[in-house]
């Protein structure tokens, strides 16, 4: 079975053409399948197109955000509903091609558990968005060690057992692969079309750039200290604590020599102290990050987003057409 996962936010224009590609790919791909749109609070008609379409196709399936919480929040609430044994994650605004579904597909039957799009020919702006997004997806690349050319894109399939391994929150979902790869993901890049957007503006821009390098040092974090954070704040703590206490020994001798090191070494002993105290305070930082990925493993279930409801058309049936 396939679920197909489209976070949506104002994407009124493109919603029924999306349907109508999609149902049509879907059909001819001869497969059971489910649709699941996440309306992440769209202020326009989209989640009034969608409530109409759940009244028509028993495929469908509309969650709808509290508030507008973020894509990543919306595709880890669209994975946390799926049924599918694979699931298929992308965009509502018609960049991502229906048609490009069987070549996902088809490398999952290889035996992949994931297959990842990749846009080699992109129709963005080459200054604002294709420059920025080749420097990210090399560093991505370096700091990951998963050899994908666009991490970026939405457009991917999953084996759905992969993604029980990967719990989602800030904006992660374009590190699904690396996330993934930690837990032995075998992972594919498919050429997929990148065609302009049909309407609206799009939602991301140059400004995303610094949250995107940022993100890179956090998975670059995760994926070589997640489990043992001492490792990485106890080596800083250990350079701290012993050049720092080092030199404040070294500065005591020359005191009991009868030596003014507050004339003579002022600045040096200020900055062992410091170096003394940074030590101290990394250890501290490292044994407090055991202590968090301790009750992380054991609290497992918890979500970063919270539900308003959840539409079938059976339901609706049920309770007269009311929400």
């Amino acid at each position: 079975m396939l679920s197909i996962v489209i976070p949506i936010h104002n994407e009124e224009h493109s919603i029924l053409p999306l349907y109508d590609r999609l149902t049509a790919v879907l059909d001819a791909v001869r497969r059971p399948y489910e649709i699941l749109f996440i309306d992440d609070a769209s202020t326009d008609r989209s989640f009034e197109l969608l409530a109409n379409l759940v009244e028509t196709d028993g495929h469908l399936k509309i969650i709808r955000l509290r508030r507008n919480f973020g894509q990543t929040a919306a595709l880890s609430a669209g994975f946390h509903e799926a049924k599918g044994d694979i699931v298929i994650a992308m965009d509502g605004d018609l960049q991502h091609a229906p048609e490009d579904i069987p070549a996902l597909l088809a490398k999952i039957d290889e035996g992949f558990d994931i297959a990842s799009g990749w846009r080699n020919h992109r129709v963005d702006n080459a200054l604002l968005r294709k420059i920025p997004s080749r420097i990210a997806n090399w560093m991505m690349a370096k700091a990951s060690g998963v050899d994908l050319r666009d991490f970026g894109t939405t457009f991917k399939a999953y084996r759905a057992e992969v993604l029980k391994d990967v719990n989602l929150y800030g904006e992660l979902h374009r590190f699904i692969p690396a996330l993934a790869s930690f837990y032995g993901a075998r992972i594919a890049e498919v050429p997929i079309h990148n065609t302009p957007r049909a309407s609206g503006d799009s939602h991301y821009g140059i400004g995303r750039t610094f949250r995107v390098l940022f993100d890179i040092l956090t998975i670059k974090f995760l994926l070589k200290y997640f489990t043992r954070p001492m490792h990485f704040f106890g080596l800083l703590g250990l350079i701290g604590t012993t050049s720092g206490g080092g030199v404040l020994v070294w500065l005591a001798i020359e005191k009991l020599m009868g030596i003014d090191i507050v004339v003579e070494h002022g600045p040096l002993m200020l900055a062992a102290g410091l170096a003394l105290l940074g030590g101290l305070l990394m250890f501290s930082t490292g044994l407090l990050g055991e202590i968090l990925m301790r009750t992380y493993f054991e609290s497992q279930d918890r979500r970063i987003y919270a539900v308003r409801e959840i539409l079938t058309r059976k339901q609706r049936g049920l309770a007269g057409g009311t929400r």
